[in-house]
């Protein structure tokens, strides 16, 4: 009798399946370390890639252009965000707000910023300074105060998600080789100052010094023109002027007006009069981090003063 042949096939292999039980246990066993070994190798090339900062920093610098200002504000008028933001905005043009609870800020709220409206002002893309919490003298300050002066804006900030502070202004303008040696510890990477002891300060403004990264430690940073009774639209243009040949103009304004400061006032219109002058000579206008576009803070080297010195040095020689 014939019968009929039948063929057999080998079953096909499918992990996970019941026809092979043992080598189901066993994927399955491999399973985990198959994902962790996964996940290992994903983290090895993310530590491998530059973060986001590391790439930025390595971008190179911008050559610093002719005609290149940076705007500075000190001790948070309320006028900061009822006249000078608005017109600033209005421009176009970026600026530095430098932030501080001292000189009766703290209660004043009338005449001084409230910390919404300082966030406010970050919103609007402005820059929020550190101008120490309640505006002592920083040259005479011991160490651990002015560390803590710090710390206090810097943590108000936090709160109220702004960016920690990278710029510092010295109140009053007065600062010393301890209160640089504070702001590098606590990584500041711009600071900006009066005019002393190269040219006296004139308490009603004027005609200052151009910043010249070349000469000047990013932590003593002059002030090119500060604004009040004394200081002119003819200073404006002379201090725009400096701004050339590697160069920059910084200029230092406080209260457009200052309200409790008559010596260093500014009225709203001489004030926009300033800011068409800037426009119409096409300015770059930014604020004192946006140094960090064209100026490496992480390559000062030497004594900060070198560059102070240098010019007092000069000035005594020319006698």
């Amino acid at each position: 009798m014939n019968m009929a042949t039948t063929k057999s096939y080998p079953q096909k292999l499918v992990l996970g399946s019941g026809n092979f039980p043992a080598l189901h246990r066993f994927s399955s066993a491999l399973l985990p370390c198959a994902v962790a070994l996964s996940l290992l190798f994903l983290g090895l090339l993310l530590s491998a890639s530059p973060s986001t900062d590391k790439a930025a920093a390595a971008e190179p610098l911008k050559p610093i252009p002719d005609r290149l200002v940076v705007l500075t504000f000190d001790d948070g008028n309320k006028t900061d965000i009822e006249v000078v933001a608005p017109l600033l905005k209005k421009y176009g043009f970026g600026a530095t707000f430098f932030i501080t609870e001292g000189l009766g800020a703290d209660k004043d709220k009338k005449t001084f910023l409230t910390w919404e409206e300082v966030q406010q002002l970050d919103k609007l893309g402005f820059e929020i300074g550190n101008h120490t919490r309640r505006h002592l003298d920083a040259s005479k300050q011991p160490r651990d105060e002015l560390d803590a002066d710090l710390a206090y804006i810097e943590e108000q900030c936090e709160k109220l998600g702004i960016a920690r502070p990278v710029s510092f202004c010295y109140p009053g303008y007065r600062h010393s080789a301890q209160a640089v040696e504070v702001l590098k510890k606590r990584t500041y990477r711009f600071a900006r100052r009066g005019n002393a002891p190269e040219i006296p300060q004139n308490r009603e403004g004027g005609r200052g010094l151009a910043y010249d990264p070349a000469v000047d430690h990013p932590l003593l940073i002059p002030s090119t023109g500060a604004a009040g009774p004394k200081f002119t639209h003819d200073d404006l243009v002379w201090a725009v002027d400096q701004a050339r040949a590697g160069k920059i103009c910084v200029l230092t304004f406080h209260g457009v007006p200052a309200r409790l400061h008559p010596w260093v006032t500014l009225v709203p219109e001489e004030f926009e009069r300033y800011l068409m002058y800037l426009k119409q000579q096409n300015c770059k206008v930014i604020a004192l981090r946006d140094l960090g576009q064209y100026v490496d803070p992480t390559k000062a080297g030497g004594d900060p003063y070198d560059g102070i010195n240098s010019r007092l040095k000069s000035k005594s020689a020319s006698k």
